[in-house]
């Protein structure tokens, strides 16, 4: 037996020691990913982070727990954050594609009157419109006039630019 499968063990067939030995090597591993991956992964948030940080922890996590191979698993991991790198890069460089990727913004509110068929399109209450306005300093429905433009981003925040007196 070799010392790498003494320290870490194979799919399958590893003790706590070994289970302790992969999580302590994940950990760091995942921080050197994220850490390739960029600012944008953990920042931005959007679909394409979102996913990635979904697949890749739930590949890692395996990994941990030896239900997966970990070399093999490591490997897909860093494939994963590299096509990651690559899409937001082209997402970045591309306007077409990062509506396509990440979504566009949906106009909910412009010039103090809200848009009803975009809102329930997207899928947000009245009461998600009150809570970004009182986040804003604006008291609810009644100081919706002084909103210019209330936006649901690509990433699922609302953003609110309020109108100039």
């Amino acid at each position: 037996m070799d010392i790498l499968t003494a320290l870490f063990g194979v799919k399958d067939h590893v003790s706590l020691p070994q289970e302790c030995a992969r999580a302590f090597l994940i950990f760091f591993y995942g921080l050197i990913l994220l850490r390739l991956s960029g600012q944008r992964t953990f920042g931005h948030w959007s679909a394409l982070d979102i996913v990635l940080s979904i697949v890749v922890g739930s590949a890692l996590g395996r990994a941990v727990t030896g239900n997966a191979p970990l070399p093999g698993t490591m490997a897909a991991a860093a494939v994963m954050v590299g096509l990651h790198v690559l899409v937001a890069i082209a997402v970045a460089r591309s306007r077409s594609l990062s509506q396509l990727v990440e979504g566009r913004p949906i106009i909910l509110v412009e010039r103090g009157r809200v848009n009803h068929k975009a809102r329930k399109d997207a899928m947000i209450s009245e009461s998600d419109l009150s809570e970004a306005l009182r986040q804003e300093g604006i008291d609810g429905f009644s100081g919706i006039e002084e909103v210019e433009t209330m936006t649901l981003e690509p990433s699922g925040k609302i953003s609110i630019v309020k109108a100039s007196r």
